[in-house]
């Protein structure tokens, strides 16, 4: 598995470096070796923000973590990706590598399989042309965490989302 680490307002040290190496060794495992990990190391004024995103055959894990030290929250990170592989483990392991998520045990915590998605509702929307302001003003009205819709320049289906540092993001779809 390939590993990026980078820094933004910061410079990550060696150790953390080799830290990170280290750790995501656990999470390595579970991948061949086309699987590429990106380790983000953000500094803020009260917290230090590490995010660990691993892609690999058209599937993206994510995890983002704070903490008073990177070390501590990439520690945070690597349990979290593990915890999601061994959540979803029926359903990746059709995509990953066959068997690979089933040669390796994970003690710790008993395993938690999930057969379906228990989907409790589905809407049907219009989806009209807007500009993204436009649609940004309609998902605030609406006090949404997203909305879907039509952009206007494009004419591609995006969507907007609110972010948890207080800005907005905009999703869109990317031919494969």
């Amino acid at each position: 598995m390939k590993i990026i680490i980078t820094g933004r307002k910061c410079t990550p040290r060696d150790s953390f470096k080799e830290h990170a190496e280290k750790k995501l060794q656990k999470v390595e495992r579970f991948f061949d070796d086309s699987a590429e990990a990106k380790v983000t190391a953000t500094v803020e004024k009260s917290c230090q923000i590490v995010e660990v995103t691993v892609a690999t055959r058209g599937m993206i894990f994510r995890s983002e973590e704070r903490a008073q030290n990177m070390n501590e929250a990439l520690d945070k990170c690597v349990d979290s990706l593990i915890r999601q592989i061994r959540k979803n483990k029926t359903r990746l392991e059709k995509r990953l590598r066959e068997g690979s998520l089933d040669s390796v045990i994970i003690a710790s915590e008993p395993e938690e399989e999930e057969l379906d998605f228990n989907v409790v509702r589905t809407k049907h929307v219009s989806v009209k042309p807007q500009s993204v302001d436009e649609a940004i003003l309609q998902m605030n009205l609406l006090d949404h965490q997203f909305y879907l819709f039509r952009n206007a320049e494009t004419d591609e289906v995006n969507v907007v989302y609110k972010r948890q540092d207080g800005g907005y993001g905009v999703i869109v779809p990317e031919a494969e």
